[in-house]
């Protein structure tokens, strides 16, 4: 008799987002005229740069001949552009073969599976809160997990974990909180790893909207960082290819663990799994991240990029003219505001919802250092956060 994986159990019963979106419809059954302001949405809105669209336009013409037809391509992604990101990563003083690199369908796949190459016994550290991914992925594999609270005290990036971890997921700037790791926060942890042949799965995929310079983008800016990290990397935020999916990660031959110490072995096991389970990404959407990498993409993908900060900043002022506490927004696209009068993440919510018809996402959904937190994102339209802004200034009753 076939049976179920017992592990979903231990899943929350709704997804966060599902959660949310449910309680938006339900306001609007009953009040159908509202005009909802979404300010957590975590979706881009703005259109694909020029540069980009004559990529993916070329590929889509070549793919309509039949001597530039082209099917299945290398599981790890098309040459052309793992050498362009080689040389992308060059330039920020990153050496990074491109056999090193494997292009995916965008990094949320990639962070729930790469704990699959992994002993099922691993004990795997998150931080809390923490994007669900990371969490429900290794409780479906059932994996051992040891929370990292990320509180407002140790601004918002963990301390290092207290017993001995196989796995350690992180991700800078984070989601959902904003906070941007120090260079020596995270040599703190690549020296952690390397004493106890752990491993750390790196999400850079908000690394784009860093502006100081003296901020690390890469994992691989830390010396050391090779032999115990692997970083997962997306266009979906930097370029807009969230519903054109393309990321990548980099698993570098000299990583170690306990078992496997010789060169290259966990880049071949990632490579045997991807092989197995992954057709390779679209050969459309890789023609489309080329060009990204181009001049012309790079100086029209930073330009919108600047448009989203300057839609946080709006946001970020706007809250704290509520004088409200306000956390991130500087070098990523997500702000987290504390929570007023003790109320809890989903009372806020809803007050916000209900009073101002604002969307917020709720910081208990993130984990349960998230409480007392709700999530805002700078994704949105300009002229539906400058109105959403004016709502929660007209309409938010007094005693924030």
């Amino acid at each position: 008799m076939a049976r179920t994986n017992p592990n979903f159990k231990n899943l929350s019963k709704n997804y966060l987002f599902s959660e949310t979106d449910k309680r938006v419809k339900l306001y609007l059954a009953v009040h159908p005229r509202a005009k909802i302001f979404n300010l957590g949405v975590g979706n881009t809105t703005e259109p694909i740069v020029h540069a980009v669209i004559k990529g993916l336009k070329s590929k889509v013409r070549e793919l309509s001949k039949r001597e530039t037809y082209t099917g299945y391509g290398d599981s790890a992604g098309d040459v052309k552009l793992r050498e362009s990101l080689s040389k992308w990563y060059g330039k920020r003083g990153v050496e990074i073969s491109p056999s090193e690199i494997f292009i995916s369908d965008g990094a949320k796949s990639d962070c729930a599976n790469i704990s699959s190459i992994f002993a099922p016994d691993s004990r795997v550290a998150i931080c809390d809160p923490v994007y669900p991914v990371y969490r429900d992925a290794n409780l479906i594999a059932g994996k051992k997990l040891i929370y990292l609270a990320a509180k407002e005290e140790n601004g918002f990036f963990p301390s290092l974990p207290e017993e001995k971890v196989d796995l350690i997921f992180l991700c800078s700037p984070n989601n959902p909180t904003g906070a941007t790791a120090k260079a020596s926060q995270l040599r703190e942890f690549v020296d952690y790893a390397q004493e106890n042949k752990a491993l750390i799965i790196f999400d850079a995929a908000y690394s784009e909207y860093i502006q100081e310079k003296n901020l690390p983008k890469s994992i691989y800016q830390i010396e050391g960082s090779r032999k115990c990290a692997i970083e997962i990397q997306s266009l979906s935020k930097s370029a807009g290819f969230t519903g054109i999916r393309l990321g990548w990660t980099i698993v570098p031959n000299d990583l170690i663990t306990e078992d496997a110490s010789g060169e290259g072995e966990i880049n071949r096991l990632w490579r045997r799994r991807q092989s197995t389970m992954f057709n390779g990404a679209s050969n459309i959407a890789q023609e489309g991240g080329l060009a990204v990498f181009s001049e012309a993409g790079q100086k029209e993908t930073r330009k919108q990029i600047k448009y989203y900060l300057e839609n946080a900043n709006l946001i970020k002022e706007g809250l704290e003219r509520l004088k409200l506490k306000v956390f991130g927004g500087v070098n990523a696209p997500y702000l987290w505001a504390k929570c007023p009068r003790n109320l809890s993440s989903w009372e806020f919510f809803d007050k916000l919802l209900k009073e101002a018809q604002v969307i917020s996402t709720p910081g208990a959904g993130f984990g349960i250092c998230g409480e007392g937190y709700v999530r805002f994102s700078a994704f949105g339209r300009r002229k539906e956060i400058k109105a959403g802004i004016k709502s929660l200034k007209e309409n938010l009753r007094r005693g924030l």
